[in-house]
């Protein structure tokens, strides 16, 4: 595990435990962690980052994947924000609906030792970090960037600009993105891997004392005419509002943020321009979610050891509502709820103390407690799925928390930390209320099960590193056991509802099943210019009757070769995935075979102007990783060149 320093406008810089913080936006401290810098988009800026993977339905909207675990156990905030999809697909992860511009960067806490302002984070959480210059930073900064990839025509345009004094700072910013559909390796036209987007966002923060600071943020996404090969709808809106109001407080020791936050998110599937549609249908989808949370921190000399310590308080409200209608050829339309205005009210209270035992020792403790309600506004879906549970009502609470500890010390050249936590999450909407959801992975429509347990699980976690003068290398392992684990089983007593659906599953819980990633990765400082770094990883996921779990990823390398002389960089990548094995054939999964691409990348800074340039799959090969939906090939040879100029 990694401390990294994150300072704070009003509070006293605190040291937070972080598994890995991405830098997506230069701010003069950090160089950016892209090869493509700012014109990389939210999802490649995310492949990143160590322990996360990515499932793909389209060139859009990747679904951020931690410790082989999907949305539903992991925690996705931006600044601590909840924002929820709004798709019954999860085709909108929480974030597609940010841009790289935004950024400052993003962090990663994997496992059950979560941010703050994380819930039911078994697989770890994702904080998005917004960009804010601050007070008392350069009077004016302006990016603007260009940026264009062959394969598929890209088009990435964008400009931001912030302006600090003493005692007011503003960001601002507006991007654009364009795709038509890309090839694949040999040529092949993917067709429906087309998309749009515009993005525009604001921070602005005021001084009103020396103690005293507010903070508001705004942010207006808009993707149109997205394609999803891997399924068989596009989508014709994606949208997101997010906005935001902050009070900041400068105690003598304590530093204390109030944050209340609105955003609402709109999803409509389209399926009009695809060919020969049996049954036209329209699916929206729509999340409104309204919240707060309250954090205060300090740090504390008790017995002779230094404790930072953080206290969050969180709330908030959401609703989802999504549903169908289908136009079947001269007859009259057929209505459907598909997610019945769900509304969640979760309130919880975190605590987390890092204590320095001594100069090389340190200890992390961390523990939440959440409350919650849902009721089933909606009394056509209330009522459609009473017919499958008679006993089921109309409002549910659950109580769901987490507690975790890790050790590290530093010996010599070495490095040791171990950890462990238990945590549980109630059921998502989709699980719980879910109406005759069409996935298109395994060909089933599910349903959803409102009398479901709470599914928990145990992790485990160590980590070696060794770190001499120009070398190093480290070993990371975790585990998690879970009790209850919930995956659709199963009905051969209902009957599907989609055109070519081949049954029905309903979720249900297992007795227990586990997940285990194991990785190495070395680093080696060859010479002056040079340097080397490679990682290997293996991860397996197993059921209550030790058969695979699905989407979990094979064995898997990447290595790099560095050139730094100075204003010019290069490097050439080669990564891949081993044939996939240990596929989930229980669970709709096909094979997935083995392969390699090569990467190359320079860049060139001169004065306030850097050029990037490179080719990604150099061969050209065609291939589809494990976590690409219903194996979609991706892209071919794929040349891009892009222009950052700071002024």
């Amino acid at each position: 595990m990694t401390s990294v320093l994150l300072a704070d406008s009003v509070a006293p810089d605190k040291v937070q435990n972080l598994d890995e913080v991405l830098i997506v936006s230069y701010d003069g401290r950090a160089p950016q962690r892209s090869v493509k810098g700012q014109a990389a988009s939210i999802d490649e800026h995310l492949s990143g980052l160590r322990n996360v993977n990515l499932v793909r339905r389209g060139s859009y909207a990747w679904e951020p994947v931690v410790n082989n675990m999907q949305t539903e156990r992991l925690s996705t905030t931006i600044d601590g924000m909840k924002i929820f999809y709004a798709c019954t697909d999860k085709m909108d992860p929480v974030t597609s609906y940010v841009e790289s511009g935004n950024l400052q960067s993003i962090s990663l806490n994997s496992g059950l030792d979560g941010n703050p302002q994380a819930t039911g984070n078994i697989g770890g959480s994702l904080d998005l970090k917004l960009r804010k210059i601050g007070f008392g930073a350069d009077p004016r900064h302006v990016n603007i960037l260009a940026g264009h990839e062959w394969n598929g025509h890209l088009q990435v345009y964008g400009a931001d600009a912030a302006f600090s004094g003493d005692r007011t700072y503003l960001n601002t910013g507006l991007f654009y993105r364009s795709a038509d559909c890309y090839r694949v390796g040999g040529g092949e036209l993917l067709n429906y891997s087309q998309f749009g987007k515009v993005n525009f966002f604001a921070n602005a923060g005021l001084r009103l004392t020396d103690t005293d600071v507010l903070e508001t943020t705004f942010i207006f996404d808009r993707a149109t005419d997205v394609g999803y090969p891997a399924l068989n709808m596009d989508v014709s809106k994606a949208q997101g509002l997010i906005t935001s109001l902050s009070y900041k407080h400068q105690f003598s020791n304590v530093g204390w943020e109030t944050k209340a936050y609105y955003n609402h998110i709109i999803h409509i599937m389209d399926d009009t321009t695809r060919p020969d549609v049996e049954i036209h249908m329209d699916m929206p989808g729509d999340s409104w979610t309204a919240g707060l949370y309250s954090l205060a921190t300090t740090s504390l000399d008790l017995a002779e050891m230094q404790h930072d310590v953080a206290v969050n308080y969180d709330l908030y409200y959401n609703r989802l509502f999504a549903d169908m209608t289908m136009y079947p050829g001269g007859a009259a339309p057929m209505y459907m709820v598909t997610w019945p205005d769900v509304g969640t009210f979760n309130t919880g209270l975190a605590l987390t103390d890092n204590v320095s035992i001594t100069a090389n020792q340190s200890l992390r403790l961390s523990a939440k407690i959440a409350w919650q309600n849902q009721r089933l506004n909606n009394e056509e879906g209330y009522h459609g799925q009473k017919v499958f549970f008679p006993r089921m009502t109309d409002s549910y609470y659950q109580t769901t928390g987490r507690v975790a500890a890790a050790y590290q010390v530093t010996l010599g050249h070495s490095e040791i930390s171990l950890g462990t936590g238990w945590g549980s999450r109630a059921p998502t909407v989709t699980e719980a209320y879910g109406y005759y959801l069409n996935n298109t992975f395994d060909q089933y429509d599910y349903m959803g099960n409102p009398h479901l347990a709470n599914e928990s699980a145990v992790e485990v976690n160590g980590a070696y590193r060794f770190s001499a003068q120009d070398f190093g290398i480290g070993l990371d392992a975790n585990a998690f056991f879970f009790k209850d684990y919930i995956i659709g089983h199963l009905d051969s007593r209902l009957s599907a509802m989609t055109v070519g659906a081949e049954g029905v599953k309903v979720y249900g819980n297992l007795e227990h099943a586990v997940i285990a990633n194991a990785s190495v990765t070395a680093d080696w400082q060859i010479s002056r210019r040079l340097a080397w770094n490679g990682k290997l990883s293996y991860s397996l996921g197993r059921d209550d009757v030790a058969d695979a779990l699905p989407l979990i990823s094979p064995l898997a390398w990447n290595t790099q070769l560095n050139y730094d002389l100075g204003a010019l960089q290069a490097q050439v990548e080669l990564r891949g995935n081993g044939r996939q094995t240990n596929y989930a054939a229980k669970y709709g999964e096909t094979l997935t075979a083995g392969w390699n691409i090569v990467n190359l990348w320079a860049s060139y800074r001169y004065k306030a102007a850097t050029l990037r340039c490179g080719v990604e799959n150099l061969l050209d090969r065609k291939y589809s990783a494990y976590s690409d939906w219903n194996d979609i090939p991706q892209k071919g040879r794929n040349i891009y060149l892009n222009l950052t100029i700071e002024l």
